[in-house]
Parts: C-alpha cells; structure tokens; sequence
C-alpha cells in the first residue's frame, strides 16, 4: 500500500516506458491517445536534458514500443548515427549521406506531389501545389539565411517567382518539372528578359546587382563543403513500410556544424513533405534530433520548425524534438525579438516536456518556462539526476511524473551511445555492469 498518493490520471495505454518512481506504477506513453482523451492539445513532445542522461534511449524505447500500436517512426537527421543499429536490427537500410555515398535528396523533390497529381482535381491541385511552392520558398530564404544573409522581400519575391516558372505553374503546364537548387541558382544568375520585367526591375543590370547576394547565398549551397548533397534529383525512396526509417548524417560532421544545421533543415524539409503527402493515412512518428543545430541558422529556420509543429494534429504527426536546455531556444536571435518569442513557442507547441537531468541554473529556467512547481523543480535538481534515463515528464498543466526509463536487453544492445568509451570485451553490458 502506498497511503497518501493519488492515483496517476494518465490512462494506461501506449508505449509502456517505465515506472512511476513515486507510486510504483507502470507508466505508458501514447501522444494521440493523450489528445483524444482530453489530456494534450497536441501530440509532440520536446525533449530536454545534458548529453548522456537518456534522452535518446529512451526515444528509442518509445518508437520501437509504440510500433506494437501501428505507428512507424521517420529519423529526420541521425547527426550521430545512433540510430542505425535499430534500424539495421528491424530489417530496414538507413538511408546515408555524404562521406562517399551516392545517396542524393532533392531539398525541392517534387516527389508525393507529382505521384498524386494526375489523381487530383485542378482545385486541389492549386491548392497543394501553392502550399509546396510557400514551402520551398520559406525553405530557400532560410538556406540563405544560413550562409549570413537576411533575405529581403524583394529577394523572396523573386525566388516564389522563379519556383512557379521553373515548376511549370506560370505557364499553365499540365504537368509538374522536377527542379534542383541549381536550377533556380541559374535562373537568378542569368536572368531572361521575361524574368527581370516580371521582378519589375528597370533593366538586367539592375536585377543582377538586386539579386547579387541572395544569388550568392544559394550559390554557396552547391559548391564548397555543402556540394553532393542536395544538389542535385534525389536517388532514394522512404521505405513507407519499413517500421523505423533514419537518415544517416553521420559521415557529414566532420565537414562543422553549419553543414550539419543545414542539412537538418533540408531534410527535414524534405521529409515534412514526403509525410504530409503520403498516402496511407497512418500515424507517423518524426524525430528530429538535436533540433538546436537547426534553430542556431537564423529565424528561418525556427519559424520552418515552427509551421511543422503546428500541423502535426492535422496530418497525424508526432513529432519529437531533442534538445538540450532552454537556452537553445533563447539563442536564436536578439532578446526580445521575433526569433526569440517564435522559439519560445515551440515549447507550447509540444504538449508533452521531458526534462532529464539539468544542472540547477538550467533547471531555473525550465522551471521559469514550464511553470513547474516547487516539489517539481527540487526534484528535477534531485532525484532526476540519479539515475541515467530518470525524467520528470510534464504535460501542460498537469502534475508532473518522475519517471525511470527501462530499457531490455535488447533495447540495450541496439542502442549503447556508451559503446565507443568501453573496452570490446564490455560492449552491450548494463550500467551496473550486468
């Protein structure tokens, strides 16, 4: 008996996590399930914590769980490449890029929107092909972005109208033109008599001195260290049946942060739409890991994130953030400005907050942000911080659960972000040395 506890509101259903280190209890996971029943708003969750407390293993146990309910996980980014072993062990072949693989993606594939076109009305369409098109452009001001330039209005018109050239869509074709980043790099870069009239420029001089930097800016994209990777049509198919797919960014590190930042973001442009746009109207699970290297390129980016979080209802979406500390949300721009306020609104748009292990300055301020109470903050400095995949898992305004990830055997094996500190003849062994 357990006097004095009140009993967990969360419905035993989903995922079965761990247990409840405060009444003993299994504790379970199911984002939709929480919406439906009136517990969140949304199903995406954020993730926060200092690097080895569990925050990836304990994704790990979430995803591979919840496929015994139907739902299929996209990695959307595996910086580090430590989600290969699971999706090697479940039968799929993580899609790798960079460092001597021929895999390409197309940040602008048309894919799903050209497999779905002819089965459309004109309605729909415009409808989808509009909603692309704002996508890409939104895309290609936050690639430019990323290289140290601030995309003017003028520059972001140019690109929404070289985009519906290059596509077909000003001329009334009736089919779609696949397009690269290449292609609208040269169309900027030698620009027509048509396209300078349209942009309102008095002559092509003009256009070319206008449009110089955002030329440039998307200039660097193909060439340098970012070259072979989203230059050119993509060459590889989401295995849609394969229970977890990942994107294997491993072989990219070397080549600094800002090339890894960007390649999170093109993928996950890439996959955002190749998700929407499926389909088979099943559930997908998105992780987007070390989401912070993404939010570091500029407001862009935040704001890309931003409009991908608030669709998740609508296109049966869970998504998952991993971070580290609040301060990767606060680091985006200026204090006070746009950047800033979108970033901290991202927390809102993940019901779900798991916090792990913080030191007591970081733990402030999640504290600060979430709204956790006095007993939820001394436990997160306290008994969080025992025990490697211990966490406070907070939903809005719900009390919080101070939770133990367990993980089996096999989970272990699979997921050892330990394995390269320890000698061969350790690897794969529990924490406690069993």
């Amino acid at each position: 008996m357990f006097p004095l506890i009140a009993a967990s509101p969360l419905p035993a259903v989903g995922a079965r996590i761990g247990y409840d280190v405060l009444s003993g209890g299994a504790f379970y996971c199911h984002p939709i399930e929480w919406v439906l029943r009136g517990y969140a708003t949304n199903p995406n969750i954020a993730l926060f914590g200092e690097p080895g407390r569990g925050k990836s293993s304990t994704v790990v146990a979430m995803i591979l769980r919840l496929l015994n309910f139907g739902i299929r996980t996209l990695i959307s980014g595996d910086v580090k490449g430590e989600y290969t072993p699971v999706v090697k062990a479940l039968g799929a072949a993580p899609i790798v890029l960079g460092g001597g693989s021929r895999a390409r993606v197309n940040a602008l594939d048309l894919g799903p929107l050209a497999a779905h076109w002819d089965s459309w009305s004109a309605t729909l369409q415009r409808t989808e092909l509009e909603g692309v098109l704002g996508r890409w452009g939104q895309l290609l001001a936050a690639l430019a972005e990323s290289q140290g330039y601030s995309p003017t209005v003028t520059d972001e018109a140019a690109i929404a109208t070289v985009l519906r050239r290059l596509v077909g869509a000003a001329s009334g074709a009736t089919r779609l033109r696949p397009i690269t980043i290449p292609d609208v790099h040269r169309e900027l870069a030698d620009p027509d008599e048509e396209l300078w009239r349209e942009l309102r420029f008095a002559d092509r001089r003009e256009c070319l001195d206008e449009l110089r930097s955002i030329t440039d800016a998307l200039g660097n994209l193909i060439s340098g260290t970012l070259s072979g990777l989203f230059d050119a049509p993509t060459n590889i198919t989401l295995d849609w049946d394969a229970p977890v797919q990942s994107m294997d960014l491993s072989r990219i590190r070397s080549r600094g942060d800002r090339v890894v930042a960007v390649s999170l973001t093109c993928l996950g442009a890439w996959s955002s739409l190749a998700t929407d746009l499926r389909s088979d109207g099943q559930i997908r699970c998105v992780v987007r890991d070390e989401s912070w290297r993404q939010l570091r390129l500029g407001p862009r980016a935040v704001a890309a994130i931003d409009a991908e979080l608030r669709l998740s209802r609508l296109e049966q979406i869970i998504q998952i953030l991993v971070l580290h500390k609040l301060s990767d949300l606060l680091s985006v721009g200026a204090v006070g400005s746009q950047a800033v306020a979108i970033a901290k609104d991202l927390i809102a748009l993940c019901s779900t907050r798991v916090l792990f292990g913080q030191s007591t300055h970081v733990a402030d301020e999640l504290a600060a942000a979430l709204g956790l109470t006095g007993p939820e903050l001394q436990r997160l400095v306290g008994a969080v911080n025992e025990r490697r995949g211990r966490a406070l898992w907070k939903t809005e305004n719900h009390p919080a659960h101070l939770v133990q990830t367990v993980l089996s055997s096999f989970e272990r094996r699979l997921f050892d972000t330990n394995a390269q500190l320890r000698p061969r003849s350790t690897r794969g062994r529990r924490d406690d040395g069993r």
